[in-house]
């Protein structure tokens, strides 16, 4: 009898495992086949239909990543009121720059301007006695150089003044100051009054890098503030980019969350958006630092022009007021009495007749009718802070007894349990990947449908899949983060389920 070696053993063994995989494969092959065939009945009678509300789809604005400064606002000027350095002079003037040398020209911010709420102004001296052919001066290249095109007409706004009389060349310029698109000579009357100039300058050539240029050829100082370019083809005179409006309008929202987001709070609250300080004459703005995006605003995109916009584009605003907290303090409840006030005046002027205290401020900047403003939300993403809740409260009662038919949304959780406080609506925000993002759909399977509703946003993501799902889930609002798009860096989508 001859002994078999381990090899020798394990080669039919291994054969036959083959042999075996390899039927069981055939098998399942054959069960695939025989079960591949299904049918999918779908009952889509009126008895079981669902009716999709009309503000289904809407809209999350932000002041991030120079989505309204710099983006949907049309304004040209970056720091035009020279605010943005400070109260403290001599100030940065950035972006502004000088054309010449120190032996040339010497600019500095003072203190002189006549406007209360905004007292700095730039002071221009111009040195040389002789100066070069094309003038000493000032620029301001916008943010990230002016787009401009070839036949726009832009309209520009300046206070100047000059104790002597002089002629100032304004002009439209490549980055480098060769390219000239449009030019206009100002006269300037030698008074100690400020002077407001108004013209309009009709490009000859397009430049998307461009820049806005004032300068002289005579010795002598001139002072100026609130310098404004703006194109004359603002959406519906309003102020706005068509071409970004018009995207905007495609999407047909019918909501419009704003201001923000952490704008709204600020990382410290003498930097929170202040509705007060954003409406009225835009020259008479102070404008602020928004230190969670750490860009300055001017505020000439304020809280009137956020009502216009919803207005515009057919959708409901709502409104998000800073409830008291911001990122790094928070007024005491017992404290917060002057805020709830503010928010309550707010709601005067969108809502207020024009006869009454606030809408008649509304009135006199063109709109004597109220806004519907029928939403707000009090605080973002505040839920948990020591003062919220009690915070929170007080705000309600107000708003409720003055307006009872205002939804309010809270900013605490109601998925999970339920609220420990009234609420029409609750927050939820996501900040995560689409693998978790799917992987939440059941969130809201358990949730109450008798309870308030959800206000559901995602950062980053477009879920197309809740289109098929929403049945299931007790949405008010669905929101999709834009925030990185270039053409709406603070923009989000939206939808409205009853």
């Amino acid at each position: 009898m001859t002994r078999m070696g381990p090899k020798q053993v394990l080669v039919p063994t291994v054969s036959f495992l083959l042999l075996l995989f390899c039927l069981g494969c055939k098998c399942r092959a054959s069960e695939l086949e025989a079960t591949q065939n299904a049918t999918l009945k779908v009952d889509a009678s009126s008895q079981l239909a669902r009716k999709i509300p009309d503000t289904l789809f809407g809209m999350f604005f932000e002041e991030i990543n120079h989505a309204g400064a710099g983006g949907i606002w049309a304004e040209l000027v970056s720091n035009r009121g020279f605010e943005a350095g400070g109260l403290h002079t001599p100030s940065n003037i950035d972006p502004w720059s000088i054309i010449g040398d120190d032996a040339s020209i010497f600019v500095a911010t003072d203190r002189t301007s006549c406007f209360s709420r905004n007292i700095i102004a730039l002071r221009m001296e111009v040195l040389c006695d002789e100066c070069p052919a094309g003038g000493i001066g000032i620029y301001n290249p916008g943010f990230w150089g002016m787009n401009i095109e070839d036949g726009k007409t832009y309209n520009l706004v300046m206070y100047v003044k000059s104790a002597e009389a002089a002629d100032l060349t304004v002009s439209l310029a490549s980055s480098d100051g060769l390219q000239k698109l449009a030019s206009v000579t100002v006269p300037v009357a030698g008074t100690s009054n400020w002077t407001k100039v108004e013209q309009k300058l009709i490009a000859k050539g397009t430049n998307r890098t461009s820049r806005l240029q004032i300068t002289s050829n005579k010795k002598g100082v001139v002072w100026f503030d609130q310098v404004s370019l703006m194109p004359s083809d603002t959406f519906k005179g309003h102020g706005f980019r068509t071409e970004l409006i018009s995207m905007l309008l495609d999407l047909k929202p019918r909501f419009l969350r704003f201001p923000g987001g952490c704008f709204v709070e600020g990382e410290w609250l003498r930097n929170a958006f202040r509705w007060r300080e954003s409406i009225g004459p835009w020259e008479e703005r102070p404008g602020h630092f928004g230190d969670v995006w750490h860009y300055w605003t001017d505020d000439g995109l304020g809280y009137y022009e956020f009502l216009q916009l919803s207005e515009d584009l057919g959708a409901a605003p709502i409104w998000v007021f800073n409830n008291g907290i911001s990122h790094n303090d928070e007024v005491s409840t017992a404290a917060i009495a002057p805020f709830v006030k503010d928010v309550l005046d707010s709601l005067e002027f969108a809502r207020g007749s024009a006869n009454s205290t606030w809408g008649s401020v509304r009135a006199a900047m063109g709109h004597p009718e109220p806004f519907p403003v029928k939403y707000v939300a009090i605080g973002n993403e505040d839920c948990g802070k020591k003062y919220y809740l009690g915070n929170y409260l007080k705000f309600y009662n107000a708003i409720r007894e003055s307006y009872p038919d205002i939804q309010m949304i809270s900013n605490c959780d109601g998925s999970s349990k339920p609220l420990d406080h009234p609420a029409d609506l609750y927050d939820f925000h996501v900040y995560t990947d689409s693998k978790t993002l799917f992987n939440m759909k059941g969130t809201f399977d358990k949730t109450s449908r008798t309870g308030p509703k959800v206000y559901l946003y995602f950062h980053g993501l477009l879920c197309l899949f809740t289109f098929m799902t929403w049945a299931r889930w007790p949405f008010k609002c669905f929101g999709i983060d834009l925030v990185h798009s270039p053409a709406s860096p603070g923009l989000s989508l939206g939808m409205f389920l009853p």
